[in-house]
């Protein structure tokens, strides 16, 4: 094979018995000779020169490999490219010529169900993969293999195909002109012929096996199989890695387990349990490889109309057959078990019917895989081999040579791969890596390979560059080493994963999807508009494929576009209603995404705001000047399980004043706060409030300054000390080493410098309570009571007395460290506030001004020095202001107001003193008093506006704490009287939804005009999409609608300015050749 062949054949395999239709179903008694004549003989090709004439008609007596003439192709790839600029997109394409269709032949509308801007996006993915495979006719066999078969449950005749054929050359020659050559109407005329003999031959010679096929797979299948669906990958990944080792058939499992238990044995109800007894009856119960084919045999069935799709999965499952150890499959004992199976699961529609389309089925199951049969062994180790002998060189080699043929095959790909050439290099690696990773673990790497391309999807990478980049690496690979097996094993490896990696990119290319990726919120309604209205939430939320599934509405906010996140949550949270059902995205929203909220704190928090807004309704009729609102806030509330939410923790720790603010997170807040977390709150704090009474008590009032004491004071004080002491220092204590041990436990870490500091040391009431331990502390060691008793040496004392020789160096340092304990009681009591927002907020502000007044303090501090030490260095002789220390203490008071006015007149005798004097007086109270205020002013100003956010933000992160503590009991029964199962009135008589809280509030608290529920008449099937809703169009849409105009008007004007230059081109030739044959004819005369 050649470069140019390997480039078009990239997505196929070079064996060509991997067509679908390449089998038919043998007799009994047919020979493997005539398969393998009718093989050859259906790899045929139609040459080029009797292309044309053979299809100058619809041929439905078969699909062929057809060779269109090299300048018709031109002629029609050419021509489709000046169609698509001429349409301006995708969707412009399929309308122009689904319109003609429908004008040609109206009765034909009925054929097409699906929404319009689907169909005019199928009409294009339909056409252009054909187009392209045009130079190649094993692709182009295929491609239309796969779009008739996709139309198995349409009668397609040929006077329906003749009719579209001539409505789209007629249209095409209207609106391309001269560019619409007659070589191109000539191709495109024989294509649709090709095309539509396929639909025709197709449906006639497969659908009725197709259909057999389906429907009998479905009576086999029960539900409790499709309940063990899920479980069957997981199965069969455990299968794969342990090489189907151990694996006993479960019918004689089953047997054995019931035999012991004395039991009458249950008959196989499903599929697979069936299919499992008759292995053991018919006596393959050593066949443990059946097992791996009946995991993919599900999959294989119901993709029998999609030929590559049933390829991919044959190609799977022959790797994962690689794997088996046993001895080597006997493939038709299975078709015997198979067809055993079914006979005894559907014996009532059984027949010769039956029995033909599924002998068909498995014949080209089985024809592929022993066309694969020991292939993927020797692959894999030659290909290991040549892998581990790469030299760096060779690895650079190879990595510079990919993208170099890539970049010549397809200069389109130099627009997508952005990236720097070490992620180009990377990429490259990985390639590899995935392509040997194929052959090891085939089906793990089937979900990780979908994975790859469903975020390809929302990359918005062409699948048409799939083809070169793998055609630019086997030739790259075949340039490397001539070790066949090897270049055989990495080109069918790297084929394989391109064939998933298109087939992830096409499912999941939904149309919600290409709008998420022009971020046009006008788009996404479009995209969204046509999804039947039970299915609505999930387009946004889920796109499935295999077993890999991604999220629209995370893909968005990824990829930054909000516009169209926007769009979604708007549309998530929209209530809409029929007659029967009410239709709202909440519930769908949080059980698919259950922490939607802490991903828009951290990636998308202009996307709160929306977010919050669609989980309030409000009326819009009031009563008594009262207005009826739902609040749906269950899942704000509680997470899937039923346990306490992490909402506000989330918004606590997200810091925002506004959002805190909202009427949704204050209803949540306070509901919670005040039906729950206040109360084991205050009884917590009560202990708290109880120690600082015995303080105060110990403290303060029974201490003396005169130095006398009596017996029964002594008593209590020393009973209040060794409460202090043993039962509240040690709980302090206890609580700041267990938070300590957790966080160096977990790394919960902040460096300052070299010094490792724990994250709850960043609470101000984790700060307060560490210092108050260690306060504490230094108390008992100074403790006087135990210094008298324990150290004094003189005659009998009072009892528990504190006034002795030995204390009276340490009563002074022992008052000290009582005065800040006794500060910080005080302090770690304001935490009280949380029961009044007006006083929270109060000292919520107090604590934001307080980083002014430090700065006034340092600013004060700085001058009291400088002129302190400069008034000393003069030389004055104010004997009582000699040195530094007086002249600093004197400074301080004149600028609090302390300082003696009778004073002031010992300066006048000393000019320079008081210039001096005069100047720092001025500086402080003129000007820096003043700066002062002015800072107040404006940092309460700009604190103002949100000291009720920080103050809900303050009992917000309270209550996330205290909701960590509160009993189970509690909980539910909390949970259980907000009674969320209940559905709520949206007015007298219409009973709305689950899942939230009525309130009442004032009527001209938030005025509403009209009703936020949008009401639709007429079909109420769940799988018919909403009508179109009748809004005004903005300023914006008016201007983009005329830009089109304008575009549409100017193209029409240069197509028919073609035309006539051409016209009158003409008719000047025309006219100059006539007047030279006048003038020669009159000069003869």
């Amino acid at each position: 094979m050649d470069e140019g062949e390997e480039e078009t054949d990239f997505i196929e395999d070079v064996d060509d018995g991997e067509d679908l239709l390449g089998s038919e179903p043998s007799e009994a008694g047919s020979d493997a000779a005539e398969g393998a004549a009718g093989e050859d003989a259906d790899n045929e090709v139609v040459e080029a020169d009797a292309a044309l004439e053979k299809y100058q008609a619809v041929y439905d007596q078969s699909i062929d490999k057809v060779e269109f003439p090299a300048d018709v192709v031109a002629e029609i790839q050419q021509s489709w490219q000046a169609f698509l600029a001429h349409a301006g997109s995708q969707e412009a394409c399929g309308e122009y010529i689904l319109n003609s269709w429908w004008e040609a032949a109206p009765s034909v509308q009925g054929l097409f169900i699906s929404p319009h801007a689907v169909l005019h996006l199928r009409l294009f993915q339909g056409i252009n993969p054909v187009v392209a495979a045009l130079t190649n006719p094993t692709n182009l066999k295929l491609e239309v293999e796969q779009i008739a078969f996709r139309h198995l449950d349409r009668p397609v005749k040929t006077t329906v195909v003749e009719v579209f054929r001539d409505a789209s050359l007629d249209m095409w020659e209207s609106e391309l002109g001269m560019r619409f050559t007659k070589r191109a109407r000539v191709g495109w005329h024989a294509l649709f012929n090709y095309l539509g003999g396929a639909f025709c031959f197709v449906s006639r010679e497969y659908s009725g096996r197709v259909k057999t096929i389906l429907r009998s797979w479905r009576i086999a299948n029960n539900a409790k199989e499709e309940e063990a669906a899920e479980i069957g990958d997981a199965e069969a990944e455990e299968v794969e890695e342990k090489a189907v080792e151990e694996a006993a058939p479960e019918g004689k499992q089953a047997q054995e387990e019931e035999e012991a238990n004395g039991k009458e044995m249950k008959v196989p109800t499903t599929f697979k349990e069936m299919f499992l007894f008759n292995a053991a009856v018919m006596g393959y119960g050593g066949s443990t490889w059946m097992n791996i084919i009946l995991d993919q045999f599900d999959a294989m069935v119901l993709n029998i109309a999609n030929s590559h799709r049933l390829g991919e999965e044959c190609d799977v499952l022959s790797l994962v057959l690689a794997k088996y150890d046993g001895p080597p499959p006997q493939l038709p004992e299975f078709r015997s078990v198979m067809l055993a199976t079914l006979r005894s699961l559907a014996p009532k529609d059984w027949d010769t019917e039956h029995e033909v389309a599924w002998n068909w089925l498995w014949e080209n199951i089985e024809r592929m895989l022993k066309a694969q049969t020991g292939k993927p062994r020797q692959q894999e180790r030659a290909l290991e081999r040549f892998i581990g002998s790469l030299s760096e060189d060779m690895v650079n080699f190879f990595r510079r040579e990919l993208y170099k043929r890539f970049f010549l095959n397809a200069p389109s790909g130099q627009d997508h791969f952005k990236q720097s050439t070490t992620r180009l290099y990377f990429l490259a690696d990985r390639m590899v890596e995935i392509t040997m990773d194929m052959f090891r673990r085939p089906r793990k790497m089937v979900q990780e390979i979908s994975a790859l391309g469903l975020r390809h999807v929302g990359y918005g990478i062409p699948t048409e560059l799939f083809g070169p980049y793998v055609s630019a690496a086997v030739s790259t690979m075949r340039s490397m080493t001539s070790e066949e097996n090897a270049v055989a094993g990495f080109r069918w490896s790297v084929t394989l994963v391109s064939k998933i990696l298109v087939r992830a990119v096409g499912e999941g290319a939904t149309l919600v999807m290409r709008a998420i990726n022009t971020n046009q919120e006008l788009a996404l309604k479009k995209a969204v508009a046509i999804a039947p209205r039970g299915k609505r939430a999930m387009e946004l939320l889920n796109i499935s494929v295999g077993t890999q599934s991604i999220s629209p509405l995370f893909w968005a906010i990824e990829s930054g576009a909000l516009n169209s996140a926007r769009a979604m949550l708007e549309d998530l949270l929209t209530i809409r209603a029929d007659r029967d059902v009410y239709y709202y995205g909440c519930d769908d929203l949080f059980t698919r995404h259950p922490d939607i909220i802490q991903r828009l704190c951290n990636d998308a928090p202009t996307l709160l705001w929306t977010l919050l807004d669609g989980l309030v309704w409000r009326s819009r009729l009031t009563h008594q000047g009262q207005r009826r609102v739902n609040y749906y806030v269950r899942h704000l509330v509680q997470d899937m399980e039923g346990n306490a939410s992490q909402t506000l923790a989330w918004l606590a720790n997200h810091k925002d004043p506004k959002i805190i603010v909202h009427p949704v997170v204050v209803m949540l807040a306070d509901l919670v706060w005040k039906s729950l977390a206040m109360y084991h709150f205050l009884l917590g704090r009560v202990y708290f409030l109880f120690a600082l009474c015995v303080f105060v008590t110990s403290q303060a009032i029974l201490f003396r300054h005169d130095g006398t004491e009596t017996l029964e004071e002594n008593i209590v004080r020393f009973g209040c000390r060794c409460f202090l002491y043993f039962a509240c220092l040690t709980k302090l204590f206890f609580n700041q080493a267990k938070l300590f041990y957790l966080d160096m436990k977990h790394r919960n870490v902040r460096w300052y410098y070299f010094v490792p500091v724990p994250r709850y040391l960043h609470s101000t009431q984790q700060q307060g309570n560490c210092l108050l331990v260690i306060m504490l502390v230094l108390m008992y060691v100074e403790e006087p009571i135990l210094w008298c008793g324990s150290f004094s040496m003189d005659g009998p004392l009072l009892l528990f007395t504190s006034i002795c020789p030995e204390t009276e160096h340490i009563l002074n340092i022992y008052s000290i460290f009582s005065c800040f304990a006794m500060l910080l009681y005080w302090a770690l009591l304001m935490d009280f506030t949380l029961f009044s927002m007006r006083i929270s907020a109060f000292v919520l502000v107090c604590g934001h001004v307080l980083a002014d007044v430090g700065l006034f303090a340092l600013a004060l501090v700085f001058l009291v020095l400088a002129f302190a030490t400069a008034i000393s260095s003069l030389d004055h002789g104010l004997a009582d202001f000699s040195g530094v220390d007086p002249w600093l203490v004197s400074l301080v008071q004149m600028t609090l107001g302390m300082f003696p006015p009778s004073q002031y007149g010992e300066f006048q005798s000393e000019v320079a003193v008081v210039l001096a004097v005069s100047v720092f007086v001025a500086v402080v109270t003129i000007f820096l008093l003043n700066l002062l205020i002015a800072q107040l002013n404006q940092s309460y100003h700009d604190v103002f506006e949100d000291m009720q956010g920080f103050a809900r933000l303050n009992r917000a992160g309270t209550t996330a704490v205290t909701l960590e503590q509160v009993p189970r009991k509690n909980w539910i029964r909390f949970r259980d009287q907000l009674q969320f199962d209940e559905r709520l009135e949206f007015n007298e008589g219409d009973v709305g939804l689950a899942g939230g809280i009525q309130v009442m509030e004032p009527a001209n608290a938030n005025p509403i005009t009209e009703d936020t529920i949008r009401r639709f008449g007429g079909s109420t099937a769940p799988s018919m999409p909403w009508p179109a809703e009748h809004e005004e169009m903005t300023e914006d849409d008016k201007f983009e609608r005329l830009e089109k105009l304008i575009l549409r008007v100017n193209k029409g004007k240069k197509g028919r300015g073609e035309s006539s230059s051409d016209s009158q081109e003409a008719s000047a030739v025309s006219d100059h050749s006539s007047k030279k044959s006048n003038n020669s004819g009159g000069g003869s005369t």
